[in-house]
């Protein structure tokens, strides 16, 4: 199959996400790496969500080579992890966010760039015209995955409220807080009462229910 980032034997309209981005980054042979991964055998496939990660790896380390910065061995997944995980404190996210501004990259647009897994399925789908595995082999569109995911975007937004809310109250001096060091942590937990025990939401949802069950 041609590797032409538009729609080589898929339906044809509006240019996707990801397939736009291919065109633009010069990402030339991504595409079809995309494919073989998504398609491979049940063993060795990769789940929308682990090509996404992939996608948007490439991406920040194209932001940094644009800028003539070398990234030390697993800097990008470190800086990757902490630009996308909930569960970081915000002091490491500021931390990251400076050392990408000091290197001239635009994190905001960076992050705006960043793929979901369902573009990367509308891309596979839409525009490569790869049929998806079946439905008892994937791994990714379940519901209690579908779920988490919710939640997991609903704590992102509440830490983001809430670090815009400290700063705002910092800068007006209606606050005495040191927001450089401070670490702000936005979590749900679930208590069991039979067993006491306590998990995240994410933990719990991931694990299927409590141990004790």
């Amino acid at each position: 199959m041609s590797d032409s980032h538009g729609s080589p034997g898929g339906k044809r309209g509006p240019e996707s996400k990801v397939s736009r981005l291919l065109r633009e980054r010069g990402f030339d042979g991504f595409g079809a790496e995309l494919e073989r991964r998504w398609t491979a055998e049940a063993g060795a496939r990769s789940s929308l969500r682990d090509l996404a990660d992939a996608f948007n790896r490439r991406l920040l380390r194209a932001a940094l080579a644009e800028r003539n910065e070398h990234a030390l061995d697993g800097e990008i997944e470190n800086l990757y992890r902490v630009l996308t995980d909930d569960d970081v404190s915000s002091g490491a996210r500021t931390k990251a966010v400076h050392r990408l501004e000091r290197a001239g990259v635009d994190v905001e647009r960076l992050e705006a760039n960043f793929v979901s897994h369902r573009a990367m399925r509308t891309y596979l789908t839409s525009y490569r015209g790869v049929t998806p595995p079946s439905e008892t082999d994937r791994d990714d569109g379940d519901l209690r995955e579908r779920r988490a995911e919710t939640i997991r975007r609903l704590l992102g937004r509440v830490e983001r409220v809430t670090e815009k809310s400290l700063s705002d109250l910092a800068a007006a001096d209606e606050l005495d807080v040191d927001l450089e060091t401070a670490e702000l942590y936005v979590d749900v937990r679930v208590h069991c009462p039979d067993c006491n025990a306590q998990y995240t939401v994410e933990s719990l949802i991931g694990r299927g229910g409590c141990d004790c069950e």
